[in-house]
């Protein structure tokens, strides 16, 4: 964990970028640290062990910033969160590798896509279910094969009771084999991959401190996972190769990639969130994390000597309500939300030893809880070089998309 005169080194980094450069007073100010991103880059490549990384989009959502990290060797492709991003990213020239990582039942965009030979070639769509193939038939405007891969529930199984994302109804070799021979004997589909998610193993800290015990379940949890789930990879990688030959098996995340790649089924990991690390990543055995993106907002209140109140900061992650999907108030160090209030859509109060040092005007950085979703709130982010901004660049949501 980064300690307090890190915290306090990087709120001096980050003042002195912002008097040089004078960014809009608007809130937030979102940053992302080129020197921190580059070496989680390459940490992810360490950690991978020679099998390619294709970059979760989800996690990024800054064109710029996903090209900078196909630019490092280790990199390639992007796994896509929608269609229509899909089709924008390869339009855009970002990609021409793109695996979607969930099912769509976008009928536009799958028109668009079965009529278009360059993007029939680029994108390889997910399924669990006939009803995607059905979907794609009702909208072709084209009978040349589309790529599919299918999505195989990855969760853990014990005692009957299932552990991990909520995904595809596709876990066992049979229904595997099941769905795979719908999709070859089916015109106008090309079966070339399979993805197994195992979020449970990928997405769960498991070495918080002060929750030791609960840490150790966590570990329990993750180590059985694998072992059940590479043996269930083994044996539908066997059934299948009875039908046919796959291009790709996707699997991971960043909080797997060293256990994941050992997995000789497994021919590319799929990371996002290491590239950034969110607070929700702080926690794991297998990385050291380095932040590398920040929101800024400004010191609007002094309601009392031990409190400073900044202009908005609610940005809230999705997923299970908690603590824990809040932002954390990062540099300068000695600050933390209030239990009454919390972060707040126009107001956040903050208090702490930190506080008191607070001027109005000044600038408190936080950090979001997962990645990617920070550039929802933003149309540009600052890249920051040393002790300057380098460059502003657009998000996905300052060019006008919102996927």
């Amino acid at each position: 964990m980064t300690g307090e005169a890190d915290r306090d080194a990087m709120a001096s980094r980050l003042g002195r970028a912002v008097a040089d450069a004078t960014p809009s007073p608007g809130s937030p100010i979102v940053v992302v640290d080129l020197e921190a991103f580059d070496a989680n880059a390459d940490d992810l490549v360490r950690r991978a062990a020679g099998k390619p990384l294709r970059v979760a989009s989800k996690s990024v959502r800054v064109p710029a910033l996903l090209r900078r990290a196909l630019a490092h060797e280790g990199f390639r492709g992007v796994l896509a969160f929608t269609l229509a991003e899909a089709l924008w990213l390869l339009a855009e020239g970002v990609t021409d590798d793109l695996l979607l990582a969930y099912p769509t039942v976008d009928r536009p965009a799958l028109a668009e896509l079965t009529g278009s030979p360059e993007a029939r070639r680029a994108i390889t769509l997910m399924i669990d279910d006939p009803a995607h193939l059905d979907l794609v038939d009702e909208v072709r405007t084209s009978d040349r094969p589309v790529r599919v891969a299918i999505d195989v529930d990855a969760g853990l199984l014990v005692g009957g009771q299932h552990v991990g994302p909520k995904r595809s109804p596709v876990h066992d070799p049979d229904s595997v084999v099941a769905l795979a021979r719908n999709v070859l004997e089916r015109p106008g589909f090309h079966l070339v991959g399979v993805m197994t998610y195992e979020g449970q193993v990928a997405g769960v800290p498991d070495d918080v401190p002060r929750r030791r015990a609960q840490s150790l379940v966590v570990r329990t949890l993750k180590k059985a996972s694998l072992t059940q789930l590479e043996t269930r990879r083994r044996e539908i990688a066997r059934a299948i190769a009875q039908l046919t030959d796959l291009e790709l098996w996707n699997a991971g995340g960043s909080g797997s990639v060293d256990a994941t790649t050992l997995d000789p089924v497994v021919t590319e990991v799929a990371a996002g969130s290491g590239l950034l690390v969110p607070s929700l990543f702080d926690h794991y055995r297998s990385f050291t994390p380095r932040p590398a993106a920040f929101f800024g907002v400004p010191v609007v209140r002094r309601p009392a000597a031990g409190i400073a109140t900044v202009h908005g900061g609610g940005l809230v992650a999705s997923g299970p309500a908690g603590r824990d999907r809040l932002p954390v108030p990062w540099a300068p160090s000695g600050l933390h939300l209030t239990r009454l209030e919390g972060a707040g859509e126009v107001q956040t109060p903050l208090t702490g030893p930190g506080a008191a040092g607070l001027a109005i005007g000044d600038l408190v950085w936080f950090r979001h809880a997962k990645s990617g979703e920070l550039f929802e709130h933003a149309r540009s982010a600052y890249l920051l070089q040393g002790d300057r901004f380098v460059e502003q660049v657009p998000t996905y949501r300052g060019l006008g998309r919102a996927f």
